[in-house]
């Protein structure tokens, strides 16, 4: 496919013949979904909505946006994320910058955000707000637009949270989300408690890391996003490990797990020494029927 492209770097396209191009290549590159990547890849080239495209699906086009589009192309071919190569995300049907020192924001991970706006009532105080393994910061930041919540947002990678430092400006809420670099909880003294705490942690396995991943995720993803340890749950444990003295009276912890960790964290929280300090310990299911969420109260 590389050598096809290379065959028509040059010349002038028509928009449906470019289409189908690009559809026919991403296919046979293994591309789980072409059509929709191809579509999207030009809109994303051509500057145009989807509804857009097909309005102009008998123009042509030539020059540096047929360079353009078959350079994406070639890239998308080679299985790198499509956010990758245009810089860009949806969440929350809201867009974030994205670059491969984060992690693709998951469709998933909206649940987490509906949770906590399902439980907030005024639960959760300004600033006494905790997102932990922040990334791109997608979570913080959906948390300051739609609760109107000050959020401290941490992560070890400073890379990333260059990355959340660009999109807090891109959605206007640089001075309600602070930025903190570190290794999980070791910053804050024992005298530190949040109302709420969220976290995105990375949680896969070693055995998943080496078998049954798309190139797309462990090709291309930070791996620091990614490797939870050995069984996927060395920070999430470290996360429960903290949470006696971090999460305040009456507060929550929201924290997204992999589909089969459910028991194993359910298990380890109700047979700590400080079981007894939590009103409620739920794994909330995700749409598709698999474990997704940990929800942890503290009694008041």
């Amino acid at each position: 496919y590389k050598r096809q492209i290379m065959q028509h770097s040059q010349g002038v396209w028509k928009i449906s013949d470019l289409l189908k191009h690009a559809a026919s290549m991403l296919s046979e590159a293994g591309v789980e979904a072409p059509h929709t990547d191809a579509e999207r890849l030009l809109e994303d080239c051509l500057v145009v909505s989807r509804t857009e495209l097909y309005l102009r699906v008998e123009n042509s086009v030539g020059g540096a946006q047929v360079r353009r589009c078959l350079a994406m192309l070639k890239r998308r071919c080679g299985r790198e994320p499509l956010a990758y190569i245009t810089g860009e995300c949806e969440f929350w049907s809201n867009t974030f910058g994205v670059n491969p020192a984060v992690l693709i924001p998951r469709p998933e991970t909206e649940l987490l955000i509906e949770r906590v706006a399902r439980e907030n009532s005024g639960r959760y105080r300004p600033g006494k707000c905790l997102d932990l393994c922040c990334g791109s910061g997608v979570i913080a930041i959906i948390l300051a637009l739609e609760l109107d919540l000050e959020v401290i947002a941490l992560d070890i990678s400073r890379a990333a949270l260059e990355v959340c430092r660009s999109n807090c400006v891109r959605h206007g809420v640089e001075n309600k989300v602070q930025l903190v670099e570190a290794n999980l909880t070791s910053c804050f003294n024992e005298h530190t408690q949040f109302t709420l705490i969220t976290a995105n942690p990375p949680y896969v396995s070693h055995t998943e890391m080496k078998s049954g991943m798309q190139p797309e995720v462990i090709d291309f993803e930070p791996c620091l996003a990614l490797d939870g340890g050995r069984d996927g749950l060395q920070l999430i444990n470290s996360i429960l490990a903290a949470l006696p003295a971090l999460l305040a009276p009456g507060g929550d912890l929201f924290m997204e797990i992999g589909a089969d960790q459910g028991a194993a964290v359910t298990t380890l929280l109700r047979e700590s020494a400080c079981a007894d300090l939590y009103q409620s310990i739920d794994i909330i299911k995700d749409y598709g029927g698999r474990d997704r969420l940990l929800q942890v109260r503290k009694n008041i």
